[in-house]
């Protein structure tokens, strides 16, 4: 993470802490290296046509090797099995130039625990034969 966060992740560790029954529910994905869990995303089916990506989160490490990336593909499919019509999430400013790059556009305004940040959406192409 970056470091301007992780006085702030630290103090409030609950705030990257996922909730079992996501779990439960088969909303995560995670990427592994090895034995390693070196990245993860969340999506939740939020409203009618929508999706929120709730969590996306890979190694700094690992930043820039295409498993993000690879975790928004995956995201995409998910959405799309759920029907949705789009994807939003809520971009911290470090984080907005990667979702720009995949194809989102900011919406919004969000106040988080943690200050501002963006309101983003995908929105998804239509694939025929689902």
């Amino acid at each position: 993470m970056w470091e301007e966060y992780r006085e702030a992740l630290l103090a409030h560790p609950e705030a990257i802490r996922l909730p079992v029954s996501q779990l439960e529910k088969q909303r995560v994905r995670v990427v592994e290296r090895g034995l390693a869990a070196v990245g993860f995303s969340v999506l939740l089916p939020r409203s009618a046509g929508i999706s929120e990506l709730d969590g996306l989160f890979v190694e700094p490490i690992h930043w820039r090797t295409g498993i993000g990336w690879a975790l928004m593909h995956d995201a995409v499919g998910l959405a799309q099995l759920q029907k949705a019509r789009a994807i939003e999430v809520t971009a911290n400013p470090l984080a907005e130039g990667f979702y720009k790059k995949f194809g989102f556009v900011r919406i919004g305004e969000a106040q988080t625990q943690f200050g501002p940040a963006s309101r983003m959406r995908y929105v998804l192409t239509v694939s025929r034969g689902r």
